[in-house]
Protein backbone atom coordinates (compact mmCIF):
# COMPACT_ATOMS: atom_id res chain seq x y z
CA UNK A 1 0.00 0.00 0.00
CA UNK A 2 1.09 3.58 -0.78
CA UNK A 3 0.19 5.79 1.95
CA UNK A 4 0.55 9.71 1.82
CA UNK A 5 0.39 12.46 3.59
CA UNK A 6 -0.59 15.90 2.44
CA UNK A 7 0.51 18.64 4.55
CA UNK A 8 -0.81 18.38 7.69
CA UNK A 9 -3.82 15.72 6.09
CA UNK A 10 -2.86 11.91 6.94
CA UNK A 11 -4.69 8.37 6.01
CA UNK A 12 -5.58 7.60 9.72
CA UNK A 13 -7.13 3.83 10.73
CA UNK A 14 -10.01 3.29 13.35
CA UNK A 15 -10.07 -0.28 14.92
CA UNK A 16 -8.40 -3.34 13.69
CA UNK A 17 -9.18 -5.43 10.54
CA UNK A 18 -8.41 -3.52 7.78
CA UNK A 19 -6.97 -4.58 4.34
CA UNK A 20 -5.19 -1.95 1.87
CA UNK A 21 -3.46 -3.43 -1.10
CA UNK A 22 -0.25 -2.92 -2.16
CA UNK A 23 -0.91 -1.42 -5.44
CA UNK A 24 -3.90 1.24 -3.29
CA UNK A 25 -3.50 4.96 -2.85
CA UNK A 26 -4.31 6.65 0.10
CA UNK A 27 -3.50 10.55 0.02
CA UNK A 28 -4.20 13.05 2.30
CA UNK A 29 -7.26 13.18 4.66
CA UNK A 30 -8.53 9.43 4.69
CA UNK A 31 -10.29 7.42 7.46
CA UNK A 32 -10.63 3.44 7.38
CA UNK A 33 -12.63 2.29 10.14
CA UNK A 34 -12.94 -1.27 11.26
CA UNK A 35 -12.32 -3.80 9.25
CA UNK A 36 -12.67 -2.17 5.99
CA UNK A 37 -10.97 -2.82 2.82
CA UNK A 38 -9.08 -1.18 -0.13
CA UNK A 39 -8.37 -3.54 -3.26
CA UNK A 40 -5.76 -3.64 -5.80
CA UNK A 41 -5.17 0.08 -7.98
CA UNK A 42 -7.81 1.47 -6.22
CA UNK A 43 -7.24 5.18 -5.67
CA UNK A 44 -8.76 6.74 -2.69
CA UNK A 45 -7.82 10.92 -2.70
CA UNK A 46 -8.72 12.75 -0.29
CA UNK A 47 -7.00 16.12 -1.00
CA UNK A 48 -9.54 18.75 -0.60
CA UNK A 49 -12.06 17.41 1.87
CA UNK A 50 -11.64 14.14 3.96
CA UNK A 51 -13.09 10.21 2.53
CA UNK A 52 -14.65 8.55 4.92
CA UNK A 53 -15.47 4.60 5.06
CA UNK A 54 -17.30 3.29 7.44
CA UNK A 55 -16.33 -0.06 9.21
CA UNK A 56 -16.28 -3.21 7.07
CA UNK A 57 -16.99 -1.48 3.73
CA UNK A 58 -14.45 -2.37 0.98
CA UNK A 59 -13.55 -0.27 -2.32
CA UNK A 60 -12.73 -2.83 -5.05
CA UNK A 61 -10.22 -3.24 -7.56
CA UNK A 62 -9.65 0.00 -9.44
CA UNK A 63 -12.26 2.38 -7.89
CA UNK A 64 -11.52 5.89 -7.75
CA UNK A 65 -12.76 7.78 -4.76
CA UNK A 66 -11.53 11.75 -4.93
CA UNK A 67 -13.53 15.23 -3.49
CA UNK A 68 -13.96 18.76 -4.29
CA UNK A 69 -13.24 21.93 -1.63
CA UNK A 70 -15.68 21.44 1.26
CA UNK A 71 -17.45 18.04 -0.51
CA UNK A 72 -16.46 15.54 1.93
CA UNK A 73 -16.97 11.91 0.47
CA UNK A 74 -18.75 9.57 3.17
CA UNK A 75 -19.39 5.83 2.91
CA UNK A 76 -21.57 4.34 5.38
CA UNK A 77 -21.02 0.85 7.16
CA UNK A 78 -20.81 -2.46 5.54
CA UNK A 79 -20.74 -0.46 1.86
CA UNK A 80 -19.55 -2.15 -1.31
CA UNK A 81 -17.75 0.19 -4.20
CA UNK A 82 -17.48 -2.30 -6.42
CA UNK A 83 -14.68 -2.53 -9.37
CA UNK A 84 -13.73 0.60 -11.46
CA UNK A 85 -16.67 2.47 -9.71
CA UNK A 86 -16.08 6.04 -9.98
CA UNK A 87 -17.32 8.39 -6.77
CA UNK A 88 -16.85 11.89 -6.63
CA UNK A 89 -18.23 14.19 -3.48
CA UNK A 90 -21.23 12.16 -2.39
CA UNK A 91 -22.99 10.26 0.51
CA UNK A 92 -23.70 6.73 0.18
CA UNK A 93 -25.73 5.36 3.24
CA UNK A 94 -24.40 1.82 5.13
CA UNK A 95 -25.04 -1.42 3.54
CA UNK A 96 -25.17 -0.01 -0.22
CA UNK A 97 -23.84 -1.61 -3.14
CA UNK A 98 -22.25 0.01 -5.80
CA UNK A 99 -21.73 -1.73 -8.65
CA UNK A 100 -18.99 -2.28 -11.24
CA UNK A 101 -17.87 0.35 -13.12
CA UNK A 102 -21.05 3.10 -11.82
CA UNK A 103 -20.25 6.67 -11.16
CA UNK A 104 -21.69 8.89 -8.13
CA UNK A 105 -21.46 12.36 -8.90
CA UNK A 106 -20.65 15.80 -6.48
CA UNK A 107 -23.61 16.08 -3.93
CA UNK A 108 -25.21 13.11 -4.56
CA UNK A 109 -26.89 10.70 -1.48
CA UNK A 110 -27.42 7.50 -1.97
CA UNK A 111 -29.50 6.30 1.28
CA UNK A 112 -29.42 3.06 3.05
CA UNK A 113 -29.77 -0.48 1.74
CA UNK A 114 -29.38 0.28 -1.82
CA UNK A 115 -28.21 -1.19 -5.66
CA UNK A 116 -26.47 0.82 -7.40
CA UNK A 117 -26.74 -1.26 -10.63
CA UNK A 118 -23.19 -1.90 -12.74
CA UNK A 119 -22.38 1.53 -15.23
CA UNK A 120 -25.04 3.65 -13.89
CA UNK A 121 -24.42 7.26 -13.72
CA UNK A 122 -25.88 8.81 -10.29
CA UNK A 123 -26.13 12.67 -11.39
CA UNK A 124 -24.99 15.56 -9.15
CA UNK A 125 -27.60 16.30 -6.50
CA UNK A 126 -29.75 12.88 -6.85
CA UNK A 127 -31.34 12.17 -3.82
CA UNK A 128 -31.53 8.49 -3.88
CA UNK A 129 -33.90 6.90 -0.89
CA UNK A 130 -33.38 3.77 1.37
CA UNK A 131 -34.05 0.28 -0.31
CA UNK A 132 -33.95 1.63 -3.90
CA UNK A 133 -32.96 -0.66 -7.10
CA UNK A 134 -30.95 2.34 -9.07
CA UNK A 135 -29.56 1.77 -13.01
CA UNK A 136 -29.36 3.33 -15.87
CA UNK A 137 -27.46 6.24 -17.33
CA UNK A 138 -28.74 8.59 -16.31
CA UNK A 139 -29.57 6.57 -13.09
CA UNK A 140 -33.28 6.19 -12.19
CA UNK A 141 -34.87 4.07 -9.24
CA UNK A 142 -36.56 1.43 -10.90
CA UNK A 143 -37.65 -0.19 -7.48
CA UNK A 144 -37.97 -0.60 -4.02
CA UNK A 145 -35.78 -3.76 -2.62
CA UNK A 146 -37.47 -5.84 0.19
CA UNK A 147 -35.91 -6.98 3.37
CA UNK A 148 -34.41 -10.09 1.95
CA UNK A 149 -32.55 -7.99 -0.56
CA UNK A 150 -31.11 -6.09 2.20
CA UNK A 151 -29.94 -9.03 4.28
CA UNK A 152 -28.23 -10.33 0.88
CA UNK A 153 -26.16 -6.87 0.64
CA UNK A 154 -25.04 -7.48 4.22
CA UNK A 155 -23.61 -10.71 3.17
CA UNK A 156 -21.58 -9.40 0.72
CA UNK A 157 -19.77 -6.96 3.48
CA UNK A 158 -19.49 -10.32 5.15
CA UNK A 159 -17.63 -11.80 2.54
CA UNK A 160 -15.07 -8.60 1.89
CA UNK A 161 -14.19 -8.93 5.37
CA UNK A 162 -13.04 -12.52 5.60
CA UNK A 163 -11.03 -11.62 2.09
CA UNK A 164 -9.06 -8.84 3.91
CA UNK A 165 -8.18 -11.45 6.74
CA UNK A 166 -7.57 -14.00 4.16
CA UNK A 167 -5.04 -11.60 2.54
CA UNK A 168 -3.82 -9.93 5.37
CA UNK A 169 -2.62 -13.67 6.88
CA UNK A 170 -1.72 -15.45 3.90
CA UNK A 171 -0.85 -12.86 0.64
CA UNK A 172 3.02 -13.34 -0.09
CA UNK A 173 4.68 -12.10 -3.14
CA UNK A 174 6.63 -14.93 -5.30
CA UNK A 175 9.50 -14.42 -7.46
CA UNK A 176 9.95 -15.93 -10.92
Amino acid sequence: MTLYQLGKARPVFIGTGHFVADSANLIGDVVLNDASSVWFNAVIRADNATITLGARTNVQDGAVLHTDPGLPLTLGDDVTVGHNAMLHGCEVGSNTLIGIGAVVLNHAKIGRNCIVGANALVTERMDIPDNSLVVGSPAKVVRTLDDKMAEMLSLNADVYVKHGARYNAELKPVEK
